[in-house]
């Protein structure tokens, strides 16, 4: 067993967030490692909390306190099954310390914040896989925080249909 790490993980509950998720449990995280959840809601999504966390984001949240959906709402958050079904064991069998943490603003710019701010020794995030059009346009999230971010950026991109 190596240094203890702390892991982000970008989570949107997209497909491909969820693919990250699954991938950094089975390739990355090792027993002792912290993991934090890193959701980032739009700014349109206005929680009677948000002002008070706007800047930094919100606490980190355990796992346990996470999973009681009336926690999730407060944050603007609709919580996941699929995702809290992969944490539970992992927390469990490999004695991680799963938290979450909750910006509001642009994915970009707060994963980077977070990637920061939370020390993180790396961030996984997904790949939405947009073509080139749609990447000039619109940008890629995974892009920028690739170029921009503290740490060392793991991207993992969804499987290609067959």
């Amino acid at each position: 067993m190596g240094k203890v790490r702390t892991i982000g993980i970008g989570m949107d509950y997209s497909a491909t967030s969820k693919l990250a998720l699954k991938w950094a449990i089975d390739n990355l995280i090792e027993e002792g490692d912290t993991i934090i959840i890193i959701h980032v809601v739009s700014s349109k999504v206005d929680p009677t909390n948000k002002q008070l966390f706007e800047d930094t984001g919100s606490p980190l949240i355990p796992l346990d306190e996470f999973k009681e959906i009336n926690v999730s709402k407060y944050y603007g958050l609709d919580p996941d099954k699929e995702v809290l079904d992969m944490l539970d064991p992992v927390s469990k069998l490999k004695k991680v310390t799963v938290m979450s943490k909750v910006y509001w603003g642009d994915a970009r710019e707060k994963l980077c914040e977070a990637a920061q701010h939370l020390k993180l020794d790396t961030l996984v995030v997904g790949s939405r896989g947009l073509g080139v059009l749609k990447r000039v346009l619109l940008g890629s999230v995974s892009n920028y925080v690739v170029q921009n971010a503290t740490c060392p950026v793991t991207v993992v991109k969804a499987n290609p249909p067959k």
